[in-house]
């Protein structure tokens, strides 16, 4: 039951047809989700440039935005321990004073004082013995 050999070259070569049918087909459909990636990744891309254009000076005003509240914040800070030192030089420069014009009474003043904070030293150094 051997077929002749001129019956077989013809389907050999529709075989061959539609194998060549097939890849074509094959090749067809790759092409074509090639173009839809492409398409897809443009279309992505043109989005993330956008996007980072506008995100570009939100960033740049928040960014203005923290370094001003920074150099207030600096500012401040400066003035109060500005004020602070001259307050203190003022109160050093009152006591100065009281102790020149009133010898006596600050030397007991400084006793008492003394007297005072060595009972609390002694109260509690006894409470935790």
């Amino acid at each position: 039951m051997n077929m002749p050999s001129s019956t077989t070259k013809p389907l050999a070569q529709q075989g061959q047809e539609a194998a060549d049918k097939a890849a074509n087909g094959v090749q067809n459909a790759i092409r074509s989700t090639q173009r839809a990636a492409d398409s897809a990744l443009d279309s992505l891309s043109g989005k993330v440039d956008e996007a980072r254009d506008q995100a570009t000076p939100l960033i740049n005003r928040v960014s203005s935005q923290a370094e001003a509240a920074a150099r207030r914040g600096i500012d401040a800070v400066r003035d109060t321990s500005q004020q602070l030192r001259e307050r203190a030089l003022r109160v050093s420069d009152s006591a100065v004073g009281y102790v020149k014009d009133e010898p006596l009474k600050a030397m007991l003043i400084a006793a008492a004082t003394g007297a005072l904070l060595m009972g609390l030293v002694t109260l509690m150094s006894r409470s935790r013995d």
